[in-house]
């Protein structure tokens, strides 16, 4: 199972952190990933991370702003928002997948967090 957590209501220009943890098992040598979806929208990529930290990979929406991270010992991933626009409203999925490569489809889904960005 995959908890998502940490969203909320900020002001454009403010940072979150949002975190996703697992249990029941270990993701240890999976890949991690960011989604979202915002109203109306499809669910779009946001960032992926490779198992060991290696390799990460960001939509080009929020290259330079968010930073995807994880801590195996804690089977948590991360992800840091910062310079938030509110374009960047959505619900927040995590996700878990064979590779980075295979972000594209991943294998297991968690509940959303809401992220509200205000003008």
């Amino acid at each position: 199972q995959l908890q998502a957590f940490g969203g909320g209501l900020v002001q454009a220009g403010g940072s979150l952190r949002l975190s996703c943890a697992a249990s029941g098992r270990t993701f240890s040598y999976y890949a991690r990933g960011w989604f979202r979806q915002a109203p109306g929208k499809e669910r779009e990529f946001v960032a992926a991370i490779s198992w060991n930290g290696g390799s990460t990979s960001y939509a080009d929406s929020v290259k330079g702003r968010f930073t995807i991270s994880r801590d195996n010992a804690k089977n948590t991933v991360y992800l840091q928002m910062n310079t938030l626009k509110p374009e960047d409203t959505a619900v927040y999925y995590c996700a878990v997948a064979i590779s980075e490569r295979d972000m594209a489809r991943p294998s297991y889904w968690g509940q959303g967090t809401q992220v509200t960005v205000s003008s």
